[in-house]
């Protein structure tokens, strides 16, 4: 296959996986490791990818991956990290779920749980839901992002006001390496922020390539977080700042 094949090829994978390695790339086509880091390095020159150690990943920026693309991106690990959020939920209780397909895969894993109250901004998540006959569901109003079903602004804001909830899932588009976390859209942020002020207990879903993107708003820190679910180990250094802000991180592997 040539390079001009190859190249969209490369692409297509990365958008499914949210990263692409020279050895998998290689086996892949057939060709050299020294052909896939031309063909890597020549997107990377493109803008359309980001070179990092051993392959490379979608470029940073400040636009968002396209949302079906998201929904597709690292399903086994979402699944695994949301199994092990809702398990940390109990019945009898109050939720938010946020926007974002993290917070998606936990309304699947509540499928079973009873006596919820769950409000939402993500008409997704309420679709989900709809089929637990022993979830409550309150959809905060705003406006309505087409994107990806997400409702955001002032009115998401103040509607969520109007709550205390016991718990609060939130995820994010990227993950400092300082232990802050980002986003695209200002008007997301602040309705993220606002449910953190609503919630007794925060918890974070983001899997582990979360830490090699970059967003350009700030939402919080862990600090802010009660528990961090995700599917790989922290750095050593960000461990010890969790582990100073009595921030938990649960680890879930997926199958």
């Amino acid at each position: 296959m040539s390079q001009t094949f190859r190249h969209p090829d490369i692409l297509e994978i990365a958008r499914r996986q949210g990263k692409v390695t020279v050895e998998a790339l290689a086996e892949h086509f057939g060709v050299t490791v020294q052909t896939i880091r031309r063909d890597l390095s020549d997107l990377a020159d493109a803008g359309k990818l980001e070179r990092v150690h051993g392959g490379a990943i979608l470029p940073s920026g400040v636009s968002n991956i396209g949302y079906e693309h998201r929904r597709g991106l690292h399903e086994g690990a979402k699944a695994a990290i949301a199994a092990r959020c809702a398990a940390a939920i109990p019945g009898n209780a109050s939720v938010f779920l946020n926007i974002g397909t993290s917070t998606e895969a936990v309304a699947r894993a509540l499928m079973h749980h009873r006596n919820l109250l769950v409000v939402t901004n993500n008409m997704n998540v309420a679709n989900i839901l709809v089929d637990n006959p022993e979830c409550d569901i309150i959809v905060a109003g705003g406006t309505l992002r087409r994107s990806d079903g997400g409702l955001v602004g002032t009115l998401t804001m103040r509607a969520i006001e109007q709550f205390k909830f016991d718990y609060a899932v939130i995820g994010c588009s990227a993950l400092d390496h300082d232990g802050d976390l980002l986003d695209f859209d200002i008007r997301e942020v602040g309705v993220s922020q606002t449910i953190i002020g609503q919630a007794r207990r925060t918890f974070l879903v983001a899997d582990a390539t979360k830490f090699e993107r970059s967003a350009p708003v700030r939402i919080a820190s862990l600090r802010e977080i009660d528990r961090f679910f995700t599917d790989a180990p922290l750095s050593p250094a960000l461990a010890d700042l969790c582990a100073g802000w009595n921030t938990g991180v649960d680890i879930a592997a997926a199958d």
